[in-house]
């Protein structure tokens, strides 16, 4: 499995403004640069503790009265006041400010007082993911606002692929270029440099190195910033020079090449105000093979420019820190949704990424924007919805409403929210299997029923059926298990999904549309190797009747990719599901068991 350290870096780049010169396409960037700030450092953190000192809660029993809380105050010297209006009627929670010193004493005397059921250090409970790089919490409001703490607790991109097609992007190390350090746990992987025509697609502009910390800058490093889906690998793609400009014939060959080595996601941070021909081709030939493609609307203030115009590609303008349209954002019915593209910071390079030169600064432009969805994009590819409609549906269906007025023409669907999108993906699919392992269940008691038989009550059956179906751990993001980093998230990643979608996990999502665990195979190997132990069988037993649940659910959201297409992705799921409904009835008569 992809092991994933999560890191954190503060880059800083321009965006410019749309434009196509002579058969040349552009930064969607350039002109709306913002200073940049290289700086980062200890001042940058925010402290925390887990704790608030000389601040004591006070769970004071039910019926003790007002005289009561007066007796305790004078008592023990200290202040009390009700924790909430509603707590003055109801649990008698109270909160007490003691002088820390005594803070000690204060809950050893309490706690002998029969009208005190509990008196402790006001202890603090945070996010369930919020990483430790240090600009984060000073700079990067962005990814607050798309709802990226949330996000994490359910997806990082696992085994996802996002090409960059850009500038390039500082992802290795050779001659006088290197590899961004805040870059270093990323995985980055094939590419290709079109304006050289090598493979090393170095970043010698700064702006593809920028767009590709948005998407998956290490996380959780201590260094630096954080990018969203700091699990998935980047494919960097260079097809503009050090100037931001760059051939409509590069572009198309970039877009063709990354679809054709299996990124998932392509982003495009460009574009121009000419339509192409050959751009369209090649943006449809990346949408039938199911990539999903996110392009920057433009920065000229009026209609959207091409790539981003083109039918099936989601047009992403930009917003500010109150989701306020940017001045500069291209408008139009194209928009597909929003993101925030105004002051966002990553790393980025700078000296024409010679000598190691570094920069964290903060730039504007849709170009920024866009990276913004396509890191969502990912997240949501990671959780088994690998058909391109469906993750765009997932991101539109996801967004929410701008506290600016909602027009289509600026927002699209709305303003990006990760943590919205991946959490309706995450329970809508788990609802949907329990619902059908529920029925399923039912159908194969009574079909054992009138063998007359009964349904093994054997702890393996337990186990099978919660692995293949919801996974064992599936309330993982609600208890924070995902907070940590490595192979610890790796597991519970694998843990809290079923075992029909680990390929994406395990070998990429490339792997998932081929649909090989998602389907009776597992079952049909493992009845092969021990059908035979009665010990093995409810196991067995448990696994098929969990699959036939993932699959009639499966088939039901039609949102996973196949290589043979929707329709008979469906036609494949039923039968499949059919097939582990008899072994499960098979395998889960107690009669055939003895006493197991």
């Amino acid at each position: 499995m992809r092991n994933r350290l999560f890191a954190s870096a503060v880059a800083s780049l321009a965006g410019s403004a749309a434009l196509l010169l002579s058969g040349s396409i552009a930064l969607a960037d350039e002109s709306d640069r913002h200073s940049v700030d290289p700086t980062f450092g200890p001042d940058a953190t925010v402290a925390g503790t887990d704790t608030i000192e000389g601040e004591l809660a006070i769970d004071v029993r039910d019926d003790a009265t007002a005289a009561d809380l007066a007796d305790l105050s004078a008592r023990y010297g200290v202040t009390m006041r009700p924790s909430s209006a509603w707590s003055t009627t109801h649990d008698k929670l109270e909160i007490a400010d003691v002088d820390p010193a005594r803070e000690d004493a204060v809950i050893e005397a309490l706690s002998g007082d029969p009208r005190i059921e509990h008196v402790e250090p006001m202890a603090i409970y945070r996010e369930t993911f919020v990483p430790d790089d240090p600009l984060y919490a000073s700079k990067q409001w962005n990814l607050r606002r798309v709802g990226a703490e949330k996000a994490w607790s359910y997806s990082c991109g696992q085994g996802v692929t996002v090409a960059v097609i850009d500038t390039g992007v500082a992802c290795f190390d050779k001659g006088p270029f290197s590899r961004g350090t805040d870059l270093a746990g990323t995985r980055c992987e094939g590419g290709w440099n079109f304006v050289t025509d090598t493979r090393e697609a170095y970043d010698d502009q700064g702006h593809g190195t920028h767009v590709a910390g948005t998407i998956a800058q290490t996380t959780h490093n201590g260094v630096g910033a954080a990018g969203l889906a700091f699990c998935a690998s980047l494919m960097p793609v260079k097809v503009l020079n050090k100037q931001g400009f760059g051939s409509v014939a590069n572009v198309a060959e970039g877009i063709r090449f990354a679809a054709d080595e299996g990124a998932q996601i392509i982003n495009l941070s460009l574009g121009g105000p000419i339509k192409s021909g050959i751009l369209k081709d090649a943006v449809d030939h990346a949408l039938a093979r199911g990539v999903v493609i996110v392009a920057a609307a433009g920065n000229s203030g009026k209609r959207v420019g091409w790539p981003a115009a083109y039918p099936g590609v989601v047009a992403v303008s930009a917003t500010d820190d109150t989701d306020t349209i940017a001045w500069f954002s291209s408008r139009g019915p194209e928009v597909g949704i929003a993101a925030p593209g105004v002051g966002v910071t990553q790393q980025t390079i700078c000296n024409g990424g010679r000598d190691k030169c570094e920069i964290f600064g903060t730039f504007n432009g849709t170009s920024m924007a866009s990276p913004h969805v396509a890191g969502v994009a990912a997240m949501i590819e990671a959780l088994g919805v690998t058909r391109a409609d469906a993750v765009r549906d997932a991101l539109f269906g996801g967004a929410r409403a701008p506290t600016a007025g909602s027009d289509p023409n600026l927002y699209g669907a709305g303003i990006l929210d990760g943590g919205a999108a991946t959490s309706r993906v995450f329970w809508s699919h788990w609802g949907l299997r329990a619902l059908a392992l529920l029925g399923l269940g039912l159908v194969v008691r009574r079909r054992i029923g009138k063998r007359g038989g009964c349904m093994t009550r054997h702890p393996g059956a337990w186990f099978g059926t919660a692995l293949a179906s919801v996974g064992i751990l599936s309330f993982a993001p609600l208890a924070g298990w995902l907070n940590q980093s490595g192979r610890a998230r790796d597991f519970v990643e694998l843990a809290m999904r079923p075992l029909g979608e680990w390929d994406g996990l395990l070998w990429g999502a490339g792997a998932h549309q081929w649909l090989l665990l998602a389907s009776a195979l597992p079952t049909l190997a493992l009845a092969a190797i021990g059908f035979r132990s009665r010990h093995l069988r409810p196991l067995i037993g448990g696994i098929a009747l969990g699959s036939a649940a993932l699959l009639v659910q499966m088939a039901w959201s039609g949102d996973a990719g196949f290589v043979a297409g929707a329709f008979l992705a469906r036609v494949w799921e039923v039968a499949n599901a059919l097939v582990c409904l008899w072994l499960a009835r098979v395998a889960l008569e107690d009669k055939k068991l003895g006493d197991a």
